[in-house]
C-alpha cells in the first residue's frame, strides 16, 4: 500500500526505491525493479550500484525520459537527456521543481562511504499542489537538515551506511515533516525492525512504514 496525498500516489519499490505517480511517472533510485510504468523522469542520488543500478535504470526508460544525477553516474546512463546536478543545484522540469540537497556522511565510521567531496544529493520535489517531498539520499545526520521545508520526508534508518533509526529520528525532528518515510532497508542492509525502531521514536509527525510493491 502506497502513500496517497492529493492527487498524488507514493510507492516504496524497495531499498531506497520509490515510484511517484501522478500525470507524470517519476522513480528516484530504482533497484531491483521488475515491472513498472517507464519513467518521464528518474532521478538518482549517487553512483553506488544500489541507487545507479544500469540494468534498473535501462528497463525503465523511453526515449523521452529525462535522468537528473550526479556526474559520477553519467557513465552509467543510457543515451538519453541527462541533466546533471550538484548540491544547491535547482532546475525545473515542466511543473515540478527540483532541488539537489547534501547527502554525506559524517561518522567516522561510516566517512569512507559518502563522502562529502563526492557531491553526492537527496533531491526535494516541489508539486504543482505545493507539496514538498524529500528524499534524503545515502546521509548522516547533517546540519543542512535544519533548514529544509519539506512535507513528507522519506528517510534512511538501516545504519552501516547511513544513518540509524536513532538518527533518522534526530533529523526529523529537525526537519519536521507532517509525514515521515523510513527506508533503505530491507535489502543491502537493515530490516523492518529498523523501520519500526523509527516508529516508536518519531514525535514530531506521523510515520507511514510502507509495503513493498
Amino acid at each position: 500500500m502506497g502513500l496517497k496525498f492529493g492527487p498524488y500516489e507514493l510507492s516504496w519499490l524497495g531499498h531506497a526505491s520509490f515510484l511517484l505517480k501522478n500525470d507524470k511517472v517519476i522513480y528516484i533510485d530504482p533497484y531491483e525493479v521488475t515491472s513498472g510504468p517507464k519513467a518521464d523522469v528518474m532521478l538518482i542520488t549517487h553512483n553506488h550500484f544500489d541507487h545507479c543500478s544500469p540494468k534498473d535504470i535501462s528497463r525503465l526508460l523511453k526515449s523521452s525520459t529525462k535522468v537528473v544525477a550526479p556526474r559520477s553516474c553519467r557513465e552509467k546512463v543510457p543515451k538519453v537527456e541527462f541533466l546533471e546536478v550538484r548540491p544547491g543545484d535547482k532546475i525545473k522540469l515542466d511543473d515540478i521543481g527540483i532541488e539537489a540537497v547534501p547527502a554525506y556522511n559524517v561518522k567516522r565510521e561510516r566517512l569512507k562511504f559518502h563522502p562529502r567531496r563526492s557531491g553526492y544529493v537527496g533531491y526535494i520535489l516541489e508539486l504543482p499542489d505545493g507539496t514538498r517531498l524529500y528524499h534524503a539520499g545515502d546521509t548522516d545526520l547533517i546540519p543542512e537538515m535544519k533548514d529544509l521545508r519539506v512535507d513528507i520526508a522519506l528517510v534512511p534508518v538501516s545504519g552501516t551506511y547511513v544513518m540509524n533509526a536513532f538518527e533518522a529520528a534526530e533529523a526529523v525532528g529537525l526537519i519536521r515533516p507532517k509525514v515521515a518515510v523510513p527506508m533503505h532497508y530491507g535489502s543491502i542492509v537493515g530490516s523492518k525492525t529498523d523501520a519500526e525502531k523509527f516508529r516508536e521514536l518519531v514525535r514530531s509527525c506521523e510515520v507511514k512504514i510502507l509495503e513493498k510493491e
